[in-house]
């Protein structure tokens, strides 16, 4: 709140305590260059929208809230599942102009792709089978306000065709009818997908994204901010109690403990993680037994579904890493770590098909002589069976 407060009353930049003196005497020079600028009161907002976090990295994104919420600019927050990416969106929402207008979150990923376009801008009655009645879209209902498009990256392509027309034009037409409704909305898209490798596949629209990547705002994993996992668990205990659960505590060896995880699931899988500690422990003090045991009650699960395979990457290569203590590893690292991807791809590929090495290479998206001469050089058998290539 303090640094979000700040920046909209005219602050030059935000630093938060214990800060390096060196970085404190740069920046208020570089603060004194700037032509001087009349005082502004922030407008009073609510203390609802307080995002939970102390970590520089946290700093950084109530900055960018701070610097971004006054504005009408597009925004794509970037980050991972759980991360928090829709407190950063109504954040923007609540701290800006229009926060006495509606703000409309839709999870694109969880609307039957046949219904997206219906979903966001509505329909006519009759417009396609099922449509027994007229209904307004997202845009529609958040005229005057913010529409956040969660998820973004799920969009399909005809879909992604009419956003970017909407974009461009600032008109809309809801299915089955021929009257343009202009758009008064701003617009905050999340993803957690790599969207360079998806314009790359061909999954998603260059020109949409480079409409939508106005101003980027990346909201860094749990792990990249372990300064906040004892402020949040803490928070997460007194969300509980006014949900109606029992008072608890945290031990110091607890904290330490939630401290050293990783969290694949990132906030949420804390947050869940603390309410299922409230409700199961007997005692008033949850101590670090309590928190070992429920982690690795919850680990088949996150190994099957949280980890994406850049997370279970990451983790082995921090193991790897761990393990040479303060020296490094030989060099060579890049091309070892290729061949250890290389042969479970191709042996599982080869599995998949059969050991068809024609449907393996167009699987792969290669060559065929490029498959053999992977397959030779890694010393995998390419026997057709299935089953056989292992």
């Amino acid at each position: 709140m303090t640094a979000v407060k700040a920046t909209q009353s005219g602050a030059y930049d935000y630093l938060a305590k214990p800060f390096d003196i060196d970085n404190l005497s740069s920046t208020v020079a570089r603060a004194l260059e700037q032509p001087q600028a009349g005082h502004v009161e922030p407008d009073e907002v609510g203390e609802e929208a307080l995002i939970v976090g102390q970590s520089p990295a946290m700093q950084n994104i109530f900055r960018a809230i701070g610097r971004l919420a006054p504005t009408d600019l597009t925004v794509m927050i970037e980050g991972e599942s759980g991360s928090g990416k829709e407190l950063v969106a109504r954040a923007l929402h609540d701290f800006g102009q229009r926060r006495s207008g509606p703000f409309v979150a839709v999870n694109v990923a969880a609307i039957p792709r046949e219904l997206v376009e219906s979903e966001l801008f509505g329909h006519e009655r009759g417009a396609f089978t099922g449509a027994h009645q007229r209904r307004d879209g997202r845009f529609t209902q958040a005229q005057g306000g913010t529409l956040f498009l969660d998820e973004i990256g799920d969009m399909p392509a005809d879909a992604q065709t009419r956003l970017l027309r909407v974009l461009q034009e600032g008109v809309f037409t809801p299915l089955g009818s021929r009257q343009a409704i202009r758009t008064d909305t701003r617009i905050i898209a999340a993803t957690h997908r790599d969207l360079g490798a998806a314009i790359q596949q061909g999954h998603f629209r260059e020109d949409l994204f480079y409409r939508l990547n106005v101003v980027p705002v990346r909201v860094p994993p749990l792990r990249e901010r372990r300064q906040d996992i004892a402020l949040l668990a803490r928070h997460f205990l007194q969300a509980s109690v006014q949900s109606g659960l029992p008072s608890r505590s945290f031990s110091h060896e607890a904290i330490a403990v939630l401290e050293g995880n990783d969290w694949p699931g990132n906030v949420r899988e804390l947050e869940n993680l603390v309410r299922r500690l409230v409700a199961l422990c007997a005692n008033d003090t949850i101590d670090a037994e309590d928190v070992e045991a429920e982690l690795a009650h919850a680990a088949p699960a996150r190994q099957t579904a949280g980890a994406t395979l850049t997370q279970s990457i990451e983790a082995h290569l921090r193991s790897y890493f761990d393990q040479h203590s303060d020296v490094l590893p030989a060099p060579g690292l890049y091309d070892r770590m290729l061949h250890e991807l290389e042969r479970p791809l191709l042996t599982l590929t080869l599995d998949a098909t059969g050991g068809n090495q024609v449907r393996a290479a167009d699987v792969l998206g290669i060559n065929r002589n490029t498959l053999r001469k992977k397959l030779r050089e890694l010393g995998i058998p390419a026997i057709r069976g299935q089953g056989s290539a292992r």
